[in-house]
């Protein structure tokens, strides 16, 4: 039987769980309860499914999907295009993504212990930039584990401790239900699970990971940590939900993360606040470290460079996303709106990036027998159509505030 060993799969649910999806999660508990739970058991099963894809890849071509991009696409304007799109999206899109998280954590750490979210911002981001500037990938990782156990703890706890209707909860888990006026925050739940730069993190760390013993031994392992990772994170979110249901259903007003953490304080008395307020560090803090990170490792297999986090360029990859994330971060602008601003910007990425993870999984010169079945590509082509969906739906948003 293989021994269980987390680590790139860990990277996945600590990317996952930011404060996008914090705050997604918790205004979804609050206006619809646990009826949309149906949805994040959706994304926690798609998120496995294109991981998986990403993980096989790196397990068994030791390649990210940068690198199989440049491989796979050899028609010169078309691998500029394909190779412009990811380093302008991924890196930049990385960067939008790190104001959310940098003021997550910041947000975080303000409610537990005051001192105001531009210094706490400016602390979460030093503090990403030296353990990345380590450049070790294993050292790297272990903080992160540890930050994800640490915020499930945290969460999990939370939620069991407001006493949730447990039967309601199973049937909301497998029965799909749109309440009127949800249709959007279900949609949201999908999206910010399914996070179009951890197919890069993911691939690139199993790569880094994974490197010892056979070929179907180091499969198994990958698999594996996925599942239990990525697994683990979608019951974080699912706890997230719970707990913000329990704050709306005594009328409280709560509209972010942030106020729930002091609704929960009748519920669940004082210690509450800290705790929530934890947990929402620990998710800002998580993101922070992988956002960077993945960009870094896009950008490297796209141009051809080492996959090593010590490289000059890498290091001037993710030293811009902590950069451009705490100018952003430290100007004024609100949290809320910045986090879901982010959130809408992986609506246009998503279809885009999966399809190009699907395309390169097709690749039997490269993973033989490991490539893409029938059914792999049937279910990556399910989710590429609900991505695409959920572009429609953030291009949508911004055609109807343009012009509406």
């Amino acid at each position: 039987m293989a021994r269980i060993r987390i680590g790139p799969g860990a990277l996945v649910a600590a990317a996952f769980i930011g404060p996008g999806t914090v705050t997604t999660c918790t205004l979804a508990g609050v206006r619809s309860g646990t009826t949309l739970l149906w949805a994040l058991a959706f994304a926690t099963l798609g998120t496995i499914i294109l991981q998986e894809m990403a993980a096989r890849l790196g397990t068994i071509a030791g390649l990210g999907l940068g690198d199989a991009l440049r491989k796979r696409v050899t028609t010169p304007v078309a691998r500029v295009a394909v190779l412009s799109l990811v380093i302008f999206a991924i890196a930049g899109g990385n960067a939008a993504y790190q104001t959310g998280n940098l003021l997550g954590a910041a947000l975080g750490l303000d409610i537990a212990f005051a001192g105001g979210p531009r210094v706490w911002a400016a602390g979460v981001a030093t503090g990403a930039a030296l353990l990345l500037f380590t450049g070790r990938y294993r050292v790297i990782e272990r903080v992160l584990v540890t930050l994800v156990i640490c915020m499930s703890l945290l969460f999990l706890v939370t939620a069991i401790a407001v006493s949730p209707n447990w039967s309601a909860i199973a049937g909301d888990l497998i029965r799909p239900t749109l309440p009127e006026g949800s249709a959007l925050l279900a949609l949201g739940l999908i999206g910010t699970t399914i996070v179009p730069y951890n197919l890069f993190l993911h691939a690139s760390a199993a790569a880094e990971r994974f490197t010892e013993g056979s070929p179907r031994d180091r499969l198994l392992a990958a698999r594996l940590d996925s599942v239990v990772a990525i697994g683990l994170g979608g019951l974080v979110s699912m706890a997230i939900v719970v707990t913000a249901t329990a704050a709306g259903a005594r009328g409280a007003s709560v509209d972010s993360a942030g106020s729930m953490a002091a609704q929960l304080t009748p519920l669940l008395g004082e210690w509450a606040t800290i705790v929530f307020a934890l947990g929402l560090f620990a998710a800002g803090m998580t993101s922070a470290i992988t956002a960077p990170m993945a960009a870094a490792w896009a950008v490297a297999g796209v141009l051809g460079w080492p996959r090593d986090l010590r490289d000059a360029r890498l290091r001037a990859v993710w030293m811009f996303v902590i950069a451009i994330g705490l100018l952003v971060a430290i100007s004024g602008v609100q949290p809320l709106p910045a986090i879901l601003a982010a959130q809408a910007a992986n609506g246009f990425l998503l279809p885009i990036i999966a399809g190009f993870l699907v395309f390169v999984m097709n690749d039997r010169n490269t993973l033989g027998e490991h490539a893409n079945g029938v059914w792999a590509n049937i279910a990556g082509a399910v989710i590429v159509a609900v991505t695409l969906t959920l572009g429609a739906r953030a291009l949508w948003s911004v055609i109807t505030r343009v012009f509406g």
